[in-house]
Parts: structure tokens; sequence; C-alpha cells
């Protein structure tokens, strides 16, 4: 027991006195003046993952190694570092100036790609403003229209195909809360210009049906008729019109819809109210 208490103690005693010593080491490579220490010390931090450190000394000698040899690899590595300490702003820039300064790089394609996911990483909640999901979109359009037979194509059109999502939530709450509101006009073209520029989106079923609902909505509780410069519109019955053909393209496309029941439930009061037009003529 004392024997393994003892180890325990000069294990615990060496890890300090390494830790001591590293730190030390540090701070006397970060406070002089040999680039080449920097370099190789900066190189060893960063393999080991400590990012922050490696980074510190890359940042002093990257303009002293403008145009040698080495310049390429640190270039690299401070880029990189950004990227994993989660400095995705800067490692955004760092990557594509590398992609810039050095076209014929080995590693031009990974720094392209992660420059590219940099803007990814910076995309908020669909909630919020999507400039920068905009942004990442086009970034990574432009890695995988560059390297079409990359290994980093795969990862990059699944990151595209989640930030289009983004998108289309995004316009497709938009256009709920709309409905939310009463404001059943702003709802259907909200959903019209949902439909129109996500036509493939897996939203699309609740949009016909939302928009269907929201044209239900506005028809029954609107005016008999409405003046317009033309003459009289009957606007009632135009709009009970419209629900229906709303409803005849939302069951065309989603015969077997969790909305169905709903939805016919809807357009039987739709009919109805169409018949006491029917008796009127």
């Amino acid at each position: 027991m004392k024997s393994n208490k003892l180890m325990k103690y000069f294990f615990s005693v060496l890890v300090l006195v390494c830790l001591i010593s590293s730190c030390s080491e540090y701070q006397k490579v970060l406070k002089s003046e040999d680039t080449a220490a920097k370099f190789k010390l900066g190189d060893s931090l960063y393999q080991i993952g400590k990012y922050q450190k490696a980074n510190t000394l890359f940042a002093q000698i990257v303009p002293k190694y403008k145009g040698k040899p080495q310049a390429q690899k640190l270039m690299f590595l401070y880029a990189d570092s950004f990227y994993k300490m989660n400095d995705f702003y800067v490692a955004g820039y760092q990557f594509e100036r590398f992609v810039t300064s050095y076209p014929k790089s080995e590693k031009k394609e990974d720094a392209a790609f992660y420059g590219a996911k940099s803007y990814y990483m910076l995309s908020p909640r669909y909630s919020n403003d999507q400039t920068e999901t905009k942004d990442a979109i086009e970034k990574l359009q432009e890695f995988i229209n560059l390297f079409p037979s990359s290994k980093h194509v795969s990862e990059a059109n699944k990151l595209v195909k989640e930030l289009d999502f983004k998108l289309e939530k995004k316009a497709f709450e938009i256009a709920k809360q709309y409905d939310h509101i009463s404001d059943y006009k702003a709802s259907i073209k909200s959903f019209d210009n949902f439909i129109f520029q996500f036509p493939g989106s897996s939203l699309r079923e609740d949009a016909l049906f939302y928009r269907f609902d929201a044209a239900c909505k506005l028809a029954i509780d609107s005016k008999e008729y409405k003046n317009t410069a033309d003459g009289i519109v009957k606007l009632r019955k135009n709009r009970l019109e419209q629900a229906k053909e709303y409803y005849a393209i939302f069951k065309k496309a989603s015969s077997n819809s969790d909305y169905i029941a709903e939805a016919e439930k809807m357009m039987a009061e739709i009919n109805k109210e169409l018949e006491t037009y029917s008796a009127k003529s």
C-alpha cells in the first residue's frame, strides 16, 4: 500500500516538473528572437493539440517567413490552428489567403474545404438572419465545383443540404407566422413564394396544406364584394374558388398526407359556402 502511494506521489511530482519545464521552455522561446525555434516548438505544440500556444508562436513569425520555403507549411498550420480553436471568422480568411497564395500546393484542396466549412460553422440557427448561411452555401458550392473529385465532396454536399434546409425552414416559419397572426393574405403569398423557391423541399406538403388553410380562413372571413377601378368584384366567392383550387393542388401532391382528413373537412365547408351562390343564381 505504502509503495503504491509512494509511486503515485513520485509520478505526480514528475508530471508537475514536466509541466513546469514545458511552460518554462515555452515562455523562453516566446520571448526569444529565434524564429526557427518558434516554428519548431509551435509545430510540436500543434501536433499535440496545444493550438492556442502554437497559434501565438505562429503569429509572431508569419511575417518573417514570407517568401521562404517553410512559409507554406507555416501558413497552413496557422490557418488550421484558428479552425481548431473554433475561431471560424479568422480561419475562413486565413484558409482563403492560403489558397490564393499557394495555388499549386498539395494542401490547396484541404485549405479550400476547411475555409468553406468555416463559413458553415458560422451559420446561425434558422430563426436568425441567414446572410451567413447563404455565404456558406456559396463557398461550399464553389469548393464542389473546383474539386468535384475531392475526398471532401461528400461532406460538402451534406453540409450544403443542411444549410439549404435551414433556409427552407426560415421561409416556412415566416409564412406560418403570418397565418398565426391572422394575416392570411401575407401567409398565402409567403407560401406561394416558398413552394416556387423550394420545389423539392421536405416541407412542401406542409406548405401546400397551410396555404390551403390560410386561403380557407381568408375566404370565409371575406366581405361579399369589393369596389375596384374595374367595378364591383365578388370578393368572397372568388376567394372560395381560389381555396378550392389550392385544395386540388394539395390533394394531388399529397394524397396520403396526414392532413387529408382535416383538409377534406375544410373543403366540405368551402363547398357548402359555394353552393349558396349556385342557389342564388
